[in-house]
């Protein structure tokens, strides 16, 4: 391992990266306590937290002086599988190389995780004087649901979040071209999880007959309708804050088109003139669903009479499980049972209080960029979070280069980050502990 007297934010990525935390299984464990012992060797204290020994999670401290409510970073440290991929570089080495820093999870959410604690400790070596407490959260299990990070964290170790209004996490903060311009959102929303079951039952029997109306004929008929068939448009109020903030710096032709999208009547239509901005776009207008498993039949000679179909569904801001059952048994049919087995909700309300202030720190780090709010297709540890009142921002700073790809390299092979987004985004998080408080004056 890289020696831990250095703290810069290089190579603190370089060591996290050659943690193995593919989740599942996780196995968290050595890197938090390489972030334990690298905060507790420069004089943070810091406390681990953990469900199951082998998942554990971290929670440090740094007192401010109470004139303002105390300010949250967090992160997951595990990642995604590497599985079937074809990397240039060992996915879990962290070699530094042509000013990139190459791995699963440079971009989620290591080099995040590396920028929060490069800031964090210069904020605490510098003394800097700060007006809330500033509590760094390095949690597990993001990747699979949570259960043994955030969402434990937050429903058993609540009185730890006392106090906090606002939080930076994932997922915003690096920049987005769209038409000519230069726009770096900052997520602030985000769809809600809702996985369900679809039970599909049909006469079984002998392998060696025909069933034209069995459970297997109907299954491919309900992944076809699900594939084929569009859930209505909603045009929610996070949706519009973003389209309205983005529309202010478009041209007129384009700044109409794209208020013509908030016309549910015309979204779709619109959508197919929008290039390469519809698949952004495309699943913030609806509730989605995706068939992503199948379990039936137990013996090759026998048809069966029951299959279940996974589906993941996902609701915009707002929307319950039943809104989303209701919407789906038209196009599926009403004879096939569905089961929502999670639901995660999201925050009741927005809480754009830190936006402005958050906008303007990108704006003086680069005077080229536009901050915009952003509704999240996916979703984070911010919707448990939020169920203690505490509005997350994704906000992890990266001035990437034009050619770089942040959505196609995420999850994927050759995920990789540029050492100077890693040095840009860890000085605009240490400006935003020094800075945060005075808007609130």
């Amino acid at each position: 391992m890289i020696s831990q007297s250095v703290i810069d934010p290089v190579t603190i990525l370089r060591t996290l990266i050659q943690f193995n935390t593919t989740n599942p299984p996780g196995n968290e464990e050595g890197a938090v306590k390489w972030v334990r012992d690298l905060l507790e060797s420069n004089g943070i204290k810091s406390k681990i937290i953990a469900r199951n020994p082998t998942r554990p999670n971290l929670i440090a401290r740094l007192p401010g002086n109470g004139s303002a409510p105390p300010l949250l970073l967090y992160g997951h440290l595990d990642v995604v599988t590497t599985q079937g991929q074809n990397w240039k570089y060992p996915p879990f080495e962290g070699r530094l190389i042509d000013g990139y820093i190459w791995g699963r999870g440079a971009l989620d959410m290591k080099g995040g995780n590396a920028i929060f604690l490069a800031a964090f400790m210069r904020a605490f070596t510098e003394n800097l004087p700060l007006a809330g407490d500033v509590i760094l959260a390095f949690v597990a299990d993001e990747e699979e649901g949570g259960d043994y990070g955030a969402h434990y964290l937050t429903t058993q170790f609540a009185d730890l979040f006392h106090g906090v209004r606002h939080a930076l996490g994932e997922f915003g903060g690096f920049p987005y071209s769209f038409a000519g311009q230069k726009f770096y959102p900052i997520m602030v929303a985000e769809k809600q999880i809702c996985a369900m079951r679809a039970i599909i039952r049909g006469p079984g029997g002998h392998g060696s007959l025909t069933q034209p109306e069995g459970a297997m004929a109907r299954l491919a008929e309900v992944i076809l309708a699900i594939e084929k068939n569009k859930l209505p448009v909603h045009i929610t109020s996070e949706l519009r804050l973003m389209i309205d903030s983005l529309r202010e710096y478009l041209p007129k032709n384009l700044n109409l088109l794209m208020g013509m999208t908030l016309k549910a009547s015309l979204t779709d239509r619109i959508l197919n003139l929008l290039g390469p901005a519809r698949p952004i776009l495309e699943p913030l207008v609806r509730n989605s669903v995706n068939a992503t498993i199948v379990q039936g039949g137990e013996k090759i000679n026998v048809i069966p009479s029951e299959i279940h179909l996974g589906l993941d569904g996902r609701l915009l801001p707002g929307f319950t499980p039943d809104d989303m059952v209701d919407e789906l048994k038209p196009v599926i049919g009403e004879d096939i049972e569905i089961v929502v087995e999670r639901f995660d909700p999201g925050p009741a309300h927005l809480d754009l209080t830190l936006f402005p202030f958050l906008k303007e720190l990108l704006e003086e780090a680069d005077p080229n960029g536009i901050p915009i709010p952003f509704l999240l297709p996916a979703v984070s540890d911010a919707r448990f979070f939020s169920q203690l009142g505490i509005q997350t921002y994704g906000f992890i700073p990266m001035n990437l280069p034009p050619e770089f790809n942040f959505t196609q390299l995420i999850h994927a092979a050759d995920e990789r980050i540029p050492v100077e987004s890693l040095e840009f985004g860890t000085s605009v998080v240490y400006n935003t502990l020094l800075k945060y408080g005075g808007h609130l004056q």
